[in-house]
């Protein structure tokens, strides 16, 4: 979809589309991992609009997509402004669609805010190349950087590879330059954590997280067989990329190791999805075929994971984002068994780690009037006390190292999600490592031969393989003109 500006600036000259990469994702919508949105914007740094904040530099708007955040963010702006003087005014806006849409929409009449809440390393980079985001590389010094975990100090950054994934005409990061960045990190996690129902496990005599990818299917057949029709697994799989990039790939890292993960999307046709190693990867997903609860390929993120908070299922398959969704549905953490995806017991990786990447991350607009307040605020919330006090009342994975007392702030069962982070680079899967991809690589194209394989179980393993095969080397193909 097309938005277009009645208003250009002389300087702006083609408008940049894009693709977010929300991908979960929702409620932090990972980038790469899996809830894509289709936004078109178009350039407006040049033409000076409304930034919709007012009070000569004492009032700071700000937007964000998640439900959650609300309270964290109001505690947290109550404190900035004891600090500063500054009042920060918040509002959320939900769900992404909606999001996305109210963001559209302000880019259209520059009525932006001056900071915004968006999907880390790919949303932002979409919304830098069109302009609506301020490149604050210059700004974001060692002594604020050095504030976040190690590993999403760079989140919002064009790195190498980013840039690389840019080049292409149709990418939607396109014309970004290496170097600049769009935002720093605000929440951090992973995906690929399965919850229990503690309760529905319970009533099928399972009292603990299985060791094993088998010990999880003997699971999922004891509470599937204990209620046949509530005690399924269930996971957004209308948005097919969490299939594929929340379940398949872990999977397939813990089976084959990460080298032969990685050659999957390779053009070796002796290593890639069609040969024997992907047949094996895909059959073993597809053996999660009998236990998905009824209809959810039709269902949203946020619609299976509901379903899990309403006991209609009694798994489900999220991140560490999914914690604070469930808390808002009525479940609480202590009702909830939370382990990372199990490896097979004979494969290379039995016991992988999950990397956590940066999910959310923190965008100054290019129109705000009032830059440098805004980016006072953003390096206010890395602070540790005031992440902190964000990461309990949100029930989320602050991206601001919180040393010793991680445990104790976010609570038992939430941290043990982050233990799920704990791994050495040879078995922690890295879902955020893209390199190994072709540049112009689409995960939903690749999503959508997947879900034929299951849920709708309407290929054999060995055909999606190959249909699979076909798709990655088409975009080797495109990537090496």
């Amino acid at each position: 979809m097309h938005i277009p500006f009645t208003e250009r600036c002389a300087e702006s000259s083609d408008v940049s589309r894009g693709t977010t990469g929300s991908g979960r994702p929702r409620r932090a919508r990972l980038a790469a991992v899996g809830v894509v949105t289709v936004l078109a914007l178009a350039p407006v740094a040049a033409c000076g609009g409304s930034s919709g904040s007012s009070g000569g530099g004492k009032t700071l708007d700000m937007w964000t997509f998640k439900q959650s955040h609300l309270a964290g963010l109001k505690a947290a702006a109550a404190a900035f402004k004891k600090q500063t003087g500054i009042t920060v005014n918040i509002e959320v806006y939900g769900p992404d669609d909606a999001y996305t849409t109210k963001v559209q929409a302000a880019a259209k009449t520059h009525d932006l805010p001056d900071v915004l809440e968006v999907h880390s390393d790919g949303e932002d980079l979409v919304l830098g190349s069109a302009g609506i985001s301020k490149d604050i590389s210059s700004d974001v010094g060692s002594d604020w950087s050095g504030l976040y975990q190690s590993s999403v100090q760079q989140s919002g950054t064009v790195t190498a590879e980013k840039y690389k994934e840019s080049l292409p005409t149709d990418s939607t990061s396109h014309g970004v330059k290496q170097g600049q960045r769009f935002s720093v990190p605000f929440t951090s996690g992973t995906f690929g954590i399965v919850m229990g129902n503690k309760k529905a496990l319970a009533a099928a005599g399972i009292t603990k997280a299985p060791a094993t990818y088998e010990e999880w299917l003997q699971d999922l057949k004891a509470t599937k067989a204990k209620d046949p029709v509530n005690g399924g697994l269930s996971l957004g799989l209308k948005v097919k990329s969490t299939g594929l990039t929340w379940a398949f790939q872990p999977l397939a890292f813990a089976e084959l190791g990460k080298d032969d993960y990685h050659a999957l999307f390779s053009q070796d046709p002796a290593k890639d999805l069609a040969s024997p190693n992907g047949v094996k990867a895909l059959n073993l997903y597809s053996e999660l075929q009998p236990y998905w609860m009824p209809g959810t390929q039709s269902l949203d993120i946020d619609g299976a994971d509901q379903a899990f908070a309403q006991g209609k299922s009694a798994w489900d398959i999220g991140g560490t984002f999914t914690l604070a969704f469930l808390q808002q549905n009525g479940m609480q953490p202590d009702d909830v068994l939370a382990f990372g995806i199990p490896g097979p017991a004979g494969g290379a990786v039995p016991k992988p780690a999950l990397g956590p990447l940066a999910l959310t991350g923190l965008a100054v607009t290019s129109t705000s009037t009032h830059q440098a307040d805004a980016e006072k605020w953003m390096k206010f919330l890395a602070q540790p006390s005031v992440a902190s006090q964000f990461a309990k009342a949100a029930t989320e994975v602050s991206s601001t190292e919180l040393g010793a007392d991680a445990a104790t702030v976010m609570g038992p069962t939430l941290y043990a999600m982050t233990k799920t982070f704990a791994g050495t680079p040879e078995n922690t899967y890295d879902p955020s490592d893209n390199s190994f991809r072709p540049a112009g690589y689409d995960q939903d194209s690749m999503s959508d031969i997947i879900a034929d394989l299951t849920p709708l179980h309407q290929k054999s393993a060995a055909q999606t393989g190959k249909d699979m095969e076909k798709l990655n080397n088409s975009f080797w193909k495109n990537a090496q003109k």
